[in-house]
């Protein structure tokens, strides 16, 4: 007999036996001493995110193409300089910005040798392989130079001023940048695996399971080989009553897969800086395409800056890259014209630097 004293129950202990979730702790790289070495430990990996997952590769690319795709305004004698350099033989100045800030992005740290002739005059950049540079740092946390592995296993030093390096987003005195790719490996492998289920159960719906109520094999051989050749032959077959019951299971339905990957693809759309709507508009109002819109002005600008202000820095190359078409002055129209709504602040259509 049960004992039914309610003085008898328990808990599960749930609060030590399932901890709670936590962020783990992450400590800057620093430079420790005196000839300190960083190896971009983690480059074959997040070039594979980026090689292998179709959306995150068009998320930076279109960054990438919204930064440096509209070309860029210049003095005539920086724009010959420009214009001159071919990276490993058959690059352009197009072709070279568009590869450095990728591999910012996909890095954190992008490596580009810088070539000069004789005369200490810029005549060419070569992008390199940051699997094969390592940055060296003094004990104060300052850039000393660069070491490029070379092919006969020796290390070729390279001065500071005779390398391009773009960092992305340094926090404190950490020795590196930091990789997109960085916080949304989880969100990636997370949207993978529910891809991966979704396409195993979309297969497997196409195979019919059937139960059939009769034990007797030899008639269950024959029943299976006149259903084979019904549907063979696309006919009706007749089962005489009591002798067998025909039982269709249904395949799992795959909807909430869907919803949990779309889910997931608007985390590292928004990692990256890249809204959805500028890759695609499905699904997408009007009103929702131009918010979309605006709120992407202030990442590609602050990266166009950044990276004019680099050039400048480190190649001493003065250039202003040309800004997309800003809807601001657009919206202001509109609402000179909206009778309904008014009351919006001017300083409420400003959004990033329009040029």
């Amino acid at each position: 007999m049960s004992d039914t004293d309610i003085r008898q129950t328990t808990t599960t202990e749930l609060k030590s036996g399932v901890p709670d979730y936590s962020v783990p702790l992450v400590a800057l790289e620093s430079a420790e001493s005196d000839e300190f070495y960083y190896y971009n430990p983690d480059f074959t990996k997040f070039l594979g995110y980026y090689k292998n997952i179709p959306e995150l590769k068009s998320a930076i690319d279109t960054l990438a193409t919204w930064v440096v795709g509209k070309g860029y305004t210049t003095d005539m004698m920086t724009k010959i300089i420009l214009e001159s350099l071919t990276g490993h033989g058959k690059d352009n100045d197009d072709t070279l910005l568009f590869n450095i800030f990728v591999m910012k992005k996909i890095n954190g740290d992008s490596y580009t040798q810088i070539i000069r002739n004789e005369d200490d005059e810029l005549i060419n950049l070569k992008p390199l392989n940051p699997s094969r540079v390592r940055i060296v740092f003094d004990k104060n946390g300052i850039i000393k130079r660069y070491d490029f592995w070379q092919i006969g296993n020796s290390w070729k030093k390279i001065e500071t001023e005779n390398m391009l390096h773009l960092i992305n987003n340094r926090i404190g005195d950490e020795v590196h940048g930091i990789s997109v790719i960085e916080a949304c490996q989880w969100v990636i492998d997370a949207r993978n695996e529910a891809m991966s289920d979704k396409r195993r159960l979309l297969h497997r719906s196409t195979i019919r399971v059937i139960e059939v109520d009769m034990d007797d094999t030899t008639k269950l051989t024959n029943l299976k080989n006149d259903y084979k050749e019904a549907v063979k032959k696309g006919e009706v077959l007749f089962i005489p009553k009591g002798t067998s019951a025909f039982a269709d299971i249904k395949p799992l339905s795959t909807a909430d897969h869907s919803d949990w990957i779309r889910y997931l693809e608007n985390f590292f759309y928004q990692i990256v800086g890249t809204p959805r709507i500028i890759l695609t508009q499905e699904g997408t109002t009007e009103a929702g395409g131009k918010i979309g819109y605006l709120s992407f002005e202030p990442p590609y600008t602050r990266e166009q800056q950044i990276l004019e202000a680099e050039l400048w820095n480190q190649l001493g190359l003065k250039l202003t890259f040309n800004r997309p078409p800003s809807l601001s002055t657009m919206l202001q129209e509109e609402q000179t014209k909206n009778q309904v709504q008014t009351g919006f602040q001017e300083s409420e259509f400003e959004v990033g630097r329009n040029e």
